[in-house]
């Protein structure tokens, strides 16, 4: 069996790899990237490299022929990714992909979180698309606190605008693993994983864990989206970009990533990652 991971040299897809070539062929693997040099290393183990961006057809089609499993990482460009999820579930169909896995956000259909339409958008494009399809709704990324550590570590504040809101976040090799698993085992076809950590953490949690991470207390200083995009521009980022930082925040408060599923865990075989190991790096 032939696998194929998307943005295979991405934070995401770099871990699946790792994870895959644990157990599987090198040459039964392929890495889908836009930029060949940067997928040296992957090659240089056996993996075949093949040159595709998501906004193009005839290259992602290329790419994928002669795959029989496609893990679909999600774009990182907001906003664009349902056209680019398009393209790459349409260039499978055109290749005869036989199984799709598809890394969503945890409860994407019914979720009011800023970034659920486009992942709800393409689970059901893949539900129209006559393909095989597993579903990993992913929750949170512990490694997605990790900017917070050096302005925490210099002012001893964590400042949000999460409320008490919890994120039963995992760390990005757990879903990694998860991922792998999915793609090398039977079982998960048509299948929808909600895939959360062990344990929700509040922000409270959260900036003890960044204290123990930089060496130093850290509390949280919990005020309104709007002092949190005012800061995030005063520390020189764009007002749309700080606007949306909020908003997660806001996500964060109205309990959008709280609910905690054992099945992460459950795939992978081992407790899920504790937060602040994440945050040691």
């Amino acid at each position: 069996m032939t696998i194929a991971v998307t943005g295979a040299t991405g934070a995401l897809g770099s871990l699946v790899l790792d994870a895959l070539l644990r157990t599987e062929d090198p040459a039964s693997l392929v890495a889908v990237v836009r930029n060949e040099s940067k997928a040296a290393s992957l090659a240089a183990r056996g993996v075949q490299v093949r040159v595709a961006d998501y906004t193009d057809p005839t290259a992602l089609k290329a790419a994928l022929e002669g795959v029989d499993s496609l893990l679909l990482i999600s774009s990182s460009e907001v906003g664009q990714r349902l056209a680019q999820h398009s393209n790459v579930i349409e260039a499978a169909k055109s290749a005869g992909v036989s199984h799709v896995a598809y890394t969503s956000l945890v409860n994407a259909t019914t979720s009011e979180h800023v970034l659920a339409p486009e992942h709800k958008a393409t689970e059901e494009l893949l539900a129209a698309s006559g393909l095989t399809t597993t579903i990993l709704r992913n929750n949170w990324y512990h490694e997605n606190y990790l900017p917070n550590l050096a302005p925490a570590k210099e002012s001893g504040i964590l400042l949000g605008a999460a409320g008490d809101g919890k994120v039963a976040g995992a760390a990005r090799r757990d879903y990694a693993d998860a991922a792998a698993v999915v793609l090398t085992t039977e079982g998960h076809e048509g299948k929808v994983y909600e895939l959360t950590g062990d344990s929700a953490y509040d922000y409270d949690e959260l900036a003890t864990a960044i204290g123990e991470a930089v060496g130093r207390d850290v509390a949280y200083q919990s005020v309104s989206a709007d002092d949190v995009t005012a800061a995030l521009v005063e520390a020189g980022l764009d007002a749309g970009s700080a606007g949306f930082v909020a908003t997660l925040d806001a996500n964060t408060a109205r309990g959008d990533l709280a609910e905690v599923d054992p099945t992460l865990a459950e795939l992978i075989g081992r407790p899920t990652t504790p937060l602040v190991e994440s945050l040691r790096g």
